[in-house]
């Protein structure tokens, strides 16, 4: 019997439906979190130093900030493909470049249970913040504060199965080139064509979810065809 998919969603852009980073830093960090952001576009850092510095910028309390999480908008077919996950009994890990507090937060008000892999957020006194990595890697061609294809590497190490990775952009890059099966949309779809990366493009879960039952249908294990 073959193992089970290990499924990785990314959240930004995929699962919400714009940056949540970008959406907080606008509404609380000082103004100078632009110039972070214009440094790290002129290639002058990595996006784990970038996004430490403009969390440091962040004024908000832990009050404030949950009641932003809370109006964080998600693509509205990703309940659809949650529901088709658990028919077919299919875990899935999000991860994010991202922030933990936003991932979580909006996890937990869709009643959604999944492990989150992502940077993150620790107040500081009453209205700062700091981040930490705990899924950085020292050799992550991209700096990243999380290294995505380190995680699903350690991933497949563990359970050898099919690593599966959806997701919409820069942060994914790294992952497509090392899972057996990409869906990708944004960013990451334009890069998969220009490295010749196979993949399968989507716009939004309405149309990944019947995509992705396709392909559990042709490649899912027995023990996740029975359940569905």
């Amino acid at each position: 019997m073959r193992a089970l998919p290990q499924l990785y969603i990314d959240f930004d852009g995929t699962i919400s439906a714009t940056d949540t980073t970008d959406l907080i830093l606008e509404r609380f960090a000082l103004p100078e979190w632009h110039d972070v952001e214009a440094a790290w576009e002129r290639g002058e850092m990595g996006s784990r130093e970038c996004m430490a510095r403009q969390v440091a910028l962040l004024r908000a309390t832990p009050a404030a900030m949950a009641e932003m999480v809370q109006q964080i908008a998600v693509d509205p077919g990703f309940m659809g493909f949650v529901e088709l996950c658990r028919q077919w009994n299919l875990p899935f890990t999000i991860l994010s470049d991202g922030l933990d507090v936003v991932a979580r937060g909006v996890l937990q008000r869709l009643g959604v249970d999944a492990p989150v892999l992502s940077n993150r957020m620790e107040p500081v006194g009453e209205d700062e913040w700091r981040l930490t990595f705990p899924y950085s890697s020292a050799g992550c061609a991209t700096a990243a504060g999380n290294c995505k294809c380190a995680c699903m590497e350690a991933g497949q190490r563990r359970t050898g199965g099919l690593t599966i990775l959806i997701g919409d952009g820069r942060s994914d890059f790294c992952g497509a080139g090392s899972a057996d099966q990409v869906f990708a949309k944004g960013k990451l779809a334009a890069h998969c064509r220009d490295h010749a990366i196979p993949h399968q493009p989507f716009t939004g879960f309405a149309d990944l979810t019947a995509l992705f039952h396709d392909w559990l249908v042709r490649n899912a294990s027995p023990a996740a065809a029975a359940a569905e």
